[in-house]
């Protein structure tokens, strides 16, 4: 397949809005990480038990909404445009806070979280609206810019929610509104569509259902091979939100003021890595190095993490495991050469699918390893034992990156058939 040219750059203010749409719904769902689960313990009589087992349930219906909106969205904005896509679920996202924060009763905030799920599901559609403007050889970089905004999100996010959220409970949900529907409002005026309409396909439920859409990740080995290093990504990051704080808590005897501050380093250095360094170092050294690298200091960080015996070790990891983000750039940037323009949509949302899938089992594997390993009958006393788990789901993912790296070297030349 030739490589096709890059749709003509919009203006930068189409560019600055795509980064500040993925900042504020990174901002907006992490708000509510620090007042939802008080939420719903308050609906439940503050029952901590069963408001555990009912978090645990929004949690997984969150990540099923992504799992079948993601390719929908994908294949919408690719029949569609991505403007419309990206706009309505700004809308969207801005009115399902509304909901949540006015709840009355806890099934009204349930149905609240459900569409949370599938609006949230819009933003590979904005790793496909950078796809569509930008360079092959220049995507990786911007789309580690797309990381940074996660970064900057996820450091913003919770701080803000948990002081918005002393104040009154259902107030991070009115502010997440308010930023959401001021956001679309601003997008409104200054997005412009990305792809043009001759580049646009039917849509079909053939590829818009997680079945299907995940087939196009089958079109070619290195693709596949590069869908399952996101896959075993994913899976080994699920440990982080699933286990770090019982694990520093337990371990390290860290108060929410430190598990905080954790948290805020690991956001300030995923944004360096990913607004800076990622793009010097894959314009220096290239995709392929800089997704084997990041591999390895995962893989290694994790490591740091599930054997320091004190916090300040485990502080060293945190760096470390940020480097971890040249992967995810680099990935992503050449999994877009092997797909048609107007599968660019399909493409990022079945990617998202792979990741709600991650998301269903990972925290359930994590967690149980943990209680396992820390529990009265375990015969080998190991609370580390999940972050060691993520550091070998890394290293396998080496070795399928570095089998996708030789389908590479014996069929070079990429293909996508739309048929499938």
């Amino acid at each position: 397949m030739t490589e096709p040219a890059a749709a003509p750059a919009p203006r930068r203010a189409a560019i600055v809005f795509i980064f500040i749409t993925v900042v504020l719904d990174i901002l907006a769902l992490g708000m509510i990480i620090p007042v939802l689960p008080r939420l719903v313990a308050g609906f439940l009589g503050n029952d901590t038990a069963r408001a555990a087992e009912m978090f645990g349930v929004f949690g997984t219906v969150w990540a099923l909404m992504q799992f079948f909106a993601s390719p929908v969205l994908g294949a919408l904005s690719d029949r569609f445009g991505r403007r419309p896509v990206i706009l309505t679920s700004n809308f969207g996202l801005g009115l399902d806070y509304l909901l949540m924060a006015w709840a009355p009763t806890l099934g009204w905030l349930f149905v609240g979280r459900v569409i949370s799920g599938i609006t949230a599901a819009s933003i590979p559609t904005a790793y496909a609206y950078i796809a569509d403007v930008t360079a092959p050889e220049k995507r990786a970089g911007a789309f580690g810019l797309m990381g940074a905004a996660f970064g900057l999100g996820f450091v913003l996010g919770p701080a803000l929610g948990g002081f918005l959220g002393a104040i009154d409970l259902h107030l991070p949900f009115w502010v997440a509104a308010g930023l959401s529907l001021a956001n679309g409002c601003y997008g409104t005026f200054v997005l412009p569509e990305s792809l043009s309409r001759e580049n646009r396909s039917r849509f079909e439920w053939r590829k818009a259902n997680p079945v299907g859409s995940l087939k196009l990740l089958r079109s070619h080995p290195e693709l596949f091979g590069l869908a399952m290093v996101i896959f075993l990504c994913t899976l080994a990051h699920e440990v982080l939100p699933s286990v770090s704080v019982l694990y520093t808590a337990y371990r390290y005897q860290w108060t929410e003021r430190d598990v905080g501050m954790m948290l805020a380093g690991v956001g300030i250095c995923v944004a360096l890595v990913q607004g800076g360094l990622v793009r010097i170092v894959i314009r220096r050294f290239g995709e392929w190095p800089a997704l084997t690298s990041g591999l390895v200091f995962g893989a290694i960080g994790f490591a740091v993490y599930g054997l320091a015996p004190n916090g300040t070790i485990f502080w060293i990891g945190v760096p470390i495991v940020s480097l971890w983000g040249f992967t995810g750039a680099a990935v992503n940037g050449l999994m877009t050469r092997h797909v048609q323009p107007n599968e660019q949509g399909q493409l990022q949302g079945a990617n998202n699918s792979l990741r709600g899938i991650a998301g269903l089992f990972g925290p359930g594997i994590h967690t149980s390893i943990f209680a396992s390993f820390i529990g009265d009958r375990a015969s080998w006393h190991l609370p580390g034992a999940p972050f060691l788990l993520s550091s070998l789901l890394l290293l396998i993912a080496l070795v399928v990156a570095w089998r996708a790296a030789r389908s590479r070297e014996i069929n070079p030349a990429p293909c996508s058939d739309p048929a499938l």
